[in-house]
């Protein structure tokens, strides 16, 4: 997994965080001969009151290998974060509590899940990890 936006274990330009226009970096995965489908999931293990999601998609099509800025991956379905929304919620952390490391975790699915708006985070997540048969991570930073 990869971003054209930052490297692995870099800064995440403030574009994509709260302060700026909150919207997803541009990310590019490889998909495993095995998959039937992928999903990606983004979390803040940082976070003050514990391990906080920010963005989870699942379903994603074998034939989306990459999101463009600002987008879900293509034919993905967005379930809930940590926040109860079901969309992309950009590093935000709290002034004063140093650098939070934002790990983007694709994850190669055995099959569907079928997961709705509505899911709730950690059912979302448990899905995914149910089924997965493999993953990719990339980590960026972010402090305010």
């Amino acid at each position: 997994m990869s971003s054209s936006a930052f490297a692995d274990g870099a800064p995440i330009p403030p574009v994509y965080s709260c302060s700026g226009r909150n919207e997803p970096p541009p990310l590019t995965w490889t998909v495993p001969a095995q998959a039937v489908r992928m999903a990606l999931i983004m979390d803040d293990p940082d976070a003050v009151g514990g391990l906080f999601t920010h963005w989870v998609v699942s379903d994603i099509p074998l034939t989306t290998t990459s999101s463009r800025v600002g987008r879900a991956p293509e034919g993905g379905a967005v379930s809930a974060n940590s926040a109860g929304r079901a969309d992309y919620f950009g590093p935000c952390p709290p002034v004063g509590t140093g650098v939070h490391h934002y790990r983007f975790t694709v994850h190669a699915l055995s099959r569907p899940i079928e997961l709705s708006p509505e899911t709730p985070v950690a059912r979302a997540i448990s899905a995914i990890e149910s089924v997965s048969i493999g993953h990719g991570r990339l980590i960026g930073t972010y402090a305010n």
